[in-house]
């Protein structure tokens, strides 16, 4: 009885040994098969199918530049550096970011990944489809009829680079029920047309005005309501006066906090130490208990502390830092000569057209040049345009192209968007020393 145990435990361990070898060989073959897909090809073989699959692909090549490049003339890269920034200004940038978040819309400029085990990569546009869009918003305020036009340009460029997140215009409530569907001024037709052509949302509110102060109290209040759209779970607030070149969507998923701002970085040539937030680019988790503080915080500043000087008292050590390249760039930036603190590093080469290319959001700042909507002499801008001999020592650059571009691209797009040319100047230089932080006597 024993040997017929010890027959039956032999029979059943030599049965496991070959059902484990064959499952074991089973397997490597399998494992081969997928690590090894080149496998009975030859290099040759390898190498022609990169090479055909990346001449039907829409991913740019780069040309090598040095060896072999000796034939190009300086003053043809000259000539062609310019033209590509004159291009760069009158077409939307690629739908890039530093937080590689895409456009999701538009795959023109996207391209298939896999993992090293062959399956499909994880993408940023199946990672957006899973977003709210509706939980966040782009908002502009208007206290005049001025600044309405150049509200309405912001929101023509986020409709045009196909940005996910809504749009917000706050407005004085006497200019038109945001339920109307005609207007017998051109403030209503340009709400109007901010609503039905470029899918605005409108809320008419109440202007608030200090006595004793200037109009630009109001202004700076009304940016703040920003604070209390409480209906969304993030608004990013942008100055008017600036020009969108690329959508900022990403900033809507950076992690939770009150209010992110980048740095005012034209301010740290004067003094290098001090870190000021710029209010020009607010990213705002609204809410009932931070507009409260902002509103506490107004009755105690002085009649010279604005929207600038509220956000800094509040939030100078609490506030994320956005990064101002790309996000908050000044037109000022193509005047200068040094341009280590934009750049944050005085080892990095100052590339204008890759700046362009880079920026975000631009924002007119050209003291003593107005803004432009407002008049200006063409002897002044010539003035005040970037010095080409002080930056490379000729006569042209790609710096002036730039630069006249902006202000000429702004005129055409206000005609159009518009049908408005320049208005009365009025002074704007308390607003601009105060930004700049230059005395007011000299």
């Amino acid at each position: 009885m024993v040997s017929n145990r010890l027959r039956l435990v032999g029979l059943a361990t030599l049965l496991c040994v070959v059902l484990f070898y064959r499952l074991g060989t089973q397997y490597d073959d399998r494992y081969l098969k997928v690590q090894q897909p080149w496998k009975d090809q030859s290099h040759a073989g390898a190498y022609d199918e990169a090479k055909v699959g990346s001449e039907e692909s829409n991913v740019p090549i780069p040309t090598p530049t040095g060896a072999g490049q000796s034939e190009v003339s300086a003053e043809s890269a000259v000539e062609t550096e310019q033209k590509d920034a004159i291009s760069t200004m009158d077409e939307p940038a690629p739908e890039t970011s530093p937080l590689n978040v895409g456009d999701g819309d538009d795959g023109a400029n996207k391209t298939d990944s896999t993992n090293g085990d062959g399956s499909k990569a994880t993408t940023n546009e199946s990672y957006e489809h899973d977003v709210h869009w509706s939980r966040f918003a782009y908002t502009q305020y208007v206290t005049s009829s001025e600044y309405l036009c150049n509200s309405v340009m912001m929101f023509e460029a986020l409709h045009r680079l196909k940005s996910k997140a809504d749009r917000l215009m706050m407005y004085p409530s006497y200019i038109l029920d945001p339920a109307a569907t005609q207007a017998h001024s051109h403030d209503g037709r340009l709400l109007l047309k901010a609503r039905d052509e470029y899918d605005v949302k409108l809320m008419p509110i109440e202007i608030q005005h200090r006595e004793g102060a200037d109009i630009t109290w109001a202004d700076s209040f009304t940016k703040l309501l920003a604070f209390n759209q409480t209906q969304y779970e993030r608004v990013l607030s942008l100055d008017s006066d600036g020009v969108i070149l690329q959508h900022m969507d990403e900033l809507f998923l950076l992690p939770p906090c009150p209010v992110a701002m980048p740095r005012a970085y034209w301010l740290l040539q004067n003094k290098p130490t001090e870190r000021v937030l710029s209010s020009q680019v607010m990213l705002i988790q609204p809410s009932t208990v931070e507009f409260e503080r902002i509103m506490a915080q107004m009755d105690r500043v002085g009649d010279n502390d604005y929207d600038m000087e509220i956000v800094n008292q509040l939030y100078y050590d609490s506030a994320l830092i956005l990064p101002h390249r790309p996000y908050d760039m000044l037109t000022a930036e193509y005047r200068r000569t040094d341009h280590a603190d934009y750049l944050g590093t005085d080892h990095e080469a100052w590339d204008p057209v890759a700046a362009l290319g880079e920026a975000k959001f631009v924002h007119f700042s050209d003291w003593p040049i107005p803004k432009p909507w407002l008049p200006m002499e063409p002897e002044a801008q010539e003035e005040n345009q970037p010095n080409c001999t002080a930056i490379n020592g000729g006569d042209e650059c790609a710096e002036k192209t730039i630069w006249n571009q902006f202000y000429t691209d702004f005129a055409e797009k206000r005609q159009r968007i518009c049908h408005s040319g320049g208005i009365a100047p009025h002074s704007k230089r308390r607003h601009w020393l105060r930004m700049e932080k230059i005395d007011r006597n000299e």
